[in-house]
């Protein structure tokens, strides 16, 4: 195939179009080339990633194909990394597969978010080469700049025990205003999301597919929850399928969103082990949560603690302490007056509706919705058919 230009690419119409209808006040020749890495490039590239910072995204497109330009251009890139990467490239690099995907991006209403922009979480910048090159993201996309964040994963396969423990410490977190980040799958992601999701809180899922489709897909009600309250992001385009490979790679833009991860529940060679390793590579904070020592299901959290120095935690107050909030402060947040006045404001009998609760509080309906979520947590508020009431 003849060697890709910005130019050449902009004087297709129908990638000019769907450029400008998905980022319409951004520059087309950046909006168009940093399209064509996410198709080019599998996530994760460090020379894709390499060769965009050297010479910006709209000049290392057209060194993609250009042998002799590459090997001249490629400062800090050995030539046999750069001909092994042309060689990936190679088999990508049709138009007709840019113009699809920044047009597949604008049918689902996905945003496109790019360094610099005001919605790009900048701790991803912490990969250096291997960060992501674009982000595509429905739901607010500003909800990936959200601090603090913290990464709750664990394994898919979960138990009872597990689920409960990830719903109490993602509810506790981000009804104090953390964010949860994590991956959307079955289990520990789904319990983390659902439990933010509950308290009115922010929550972020990174997906090893595009967004424009469901993976798994038993959670696609989840997801457009999610959407609602928070976003859905892959640096893959829409209609790319989430292969064994996208799932490690998006392992590391969980952990590097996150001030810290926490391991919920893990098998020994659990999934959720490579987004630890990942935290532990970029110097973030490790938490991993005991269980039972006769419990498969956490011997992978038992082995974080024993052969990588994640500390135990089992309460919000101890994960914030990961990243250096201290004690007395993280305290304060489980001291909530808003909890006291809405438990007050609840009978142990009848049952009161959310908006009669709101009256009686002097507190807005989503702020008593929100409360209740995280009483609900715990046991001490109850829904009933047309109310709450107090716990027991």
């Amino acid at each position: 195939m003849r060697n890709l230009t910005i130019d050449g690419l902009l004087a297709d119409r129908a990638i000019r179009e769907a450029a400008a209808a998905v980022r319409p006040d951004a520059d087309l020749a950046e909006t168009v080339a940093r399209a064509a890495w996410s198709v080019l490039a599998e996530p994760g590239d460090g020379v894709a990633g390499a060769l965009v910072r050297m010479h910006g995204a709209p000049r290392a497109l057209e060194l993609a194909l250009d042998e002799a330009a590459l090997l001249a251009a490629g400062d800090g890139v050995t030539p046999r990394a750069l001909a092994d990467a042309q060689a990936r490239w190679c088999p990508r690099a049709d138009p007709r597969a840019f113009a699809d995907a920044l047009r597949g991006a604008a049918e689902v209403g996905a945003r496109m978010v790019m360094p610099g922009d005001g919605e790009w979480p900048v701790l991803l910048d912490d990969l250096g080469a291997h960060a992501p090159l674009v982000l595509w993201v429905r739901g607010d996309a500003t909800a990936m700049a959200a601090e603090p964040a913290v990464a709750v994963v664990g394994a898919r396969a979960a138990t009872g025990y597990g689920e409960h423990v990830a719903v109490e410490l993602a509810g506790d977190l981000a009804a104090s205003g953390v964010a949860i980040v994590s991956g959307g799958a079955y289990g520990i992601d789904g319990a983390a999301h659902r439990a933010a999701l509950g308290v009115g809180g922010t929550t972020v899922a990174f997906l090893a597919g595009g967004v424009d489709r469901a993976y798994p897909a038993g959670h696609q009600q989840l997801f457009e929850r999610i959407r609602e309250h928070g976003a859905v992001v892959s640096e893959v385009p829409c209609g790319a399928a989430p292969t064994k490979w996208r799932f490690l790679q998006r392992n590391r833009l969980i952990a590097a969103l996150g001030m810290a991860t926490v391991v919920v529940e893990a098998g020994w060679r659990s999934g959720s082990l490579n987004t630890a390793g990942h935290a532990a590579a970029l110097g973030r904070p490790l938490g991993a949560v005991p269980g039972p020592v006769t419990s498969a299901a956490s011997a992978g959290c038992h082995r974080l603690m024993r052969e990588y120095g994640a500390v135990c935690v089992t309460t919000a107050q101890e994960v914030r302490e990961l990243w250096g909030e201290e004690p007395a402060a993280a305290a304060a947040h489980g001291d909530d007056p808003d909890r006291t006045r809405v438990l007050d404001a609840l009978s142990g009998r009848a049952q009161r509706g959310v908006e009669d609760l709101a009256r009686r509080t002097g507190m807005s309906v989503d702020r008593v919705r929100s409360v209740l979520g995280l009483l609900a947590l715990d046991g001490s508020a109850v829904r009933g058919e047309v109310g709450w009431r107090r716990g027991g």
